[in-house]
């Protein structure tokens, strides 16, 4: 298991930007971003592997997915905010590829605490 530490998150108004970090404390090949607000399950957010990236509808358009391999570090740029992107964002990780197309959450093994953001009206 990897360890995992988010950072970035943060309040803005709506429209705004916001890029989160997630620094891993060893290599995996999966590496995604998941969200949850009060009374909501968890959702996947965006996912990426060596060989590509995924994204859920609802940020598709807004949200960038990156890592920088040689610091192990995810990233998560934020743009256009809306106030329904409020919730805590997890970062999370897995050995194996399969999280990349289902963003499900059972597919990655590693989590970190998460980072709060707030995006109000």
């Amino acid at each position: 298991e990897v360890n995992l530490v988010e950072s970035g998150g943060g309040s803005v108004q709506a429209g705004g930007s916001l890029k989160l970090s997630c620094t891993a404390s060893s290599y995996t090949s999966l590496m995604g971003w998941f969200r949850q607000a009060p009374g909501k399950r968890r959702e996947g957010v965006a996912a990426i592997t060596y060989d590509g990236t995924n994204y859920a509808t609802s940020v598709k358009g807004r949200f960038t997915i990156s890592r920088d391999y040689a610091k192990n570090t995810l990233y998560l740029q934020m743009n256009s905010l809306k106030p329904e992107d409020t919730a805590m964002y997890y970062c999370a990780a897995d050995i194996v590829d399969g999280g990349l197309e289902s963003l499900a959450a059972g597919d990655f093994g590693s989590w970190g605490q998460g980072t709060q953001v707030t995006v109000s009206s």
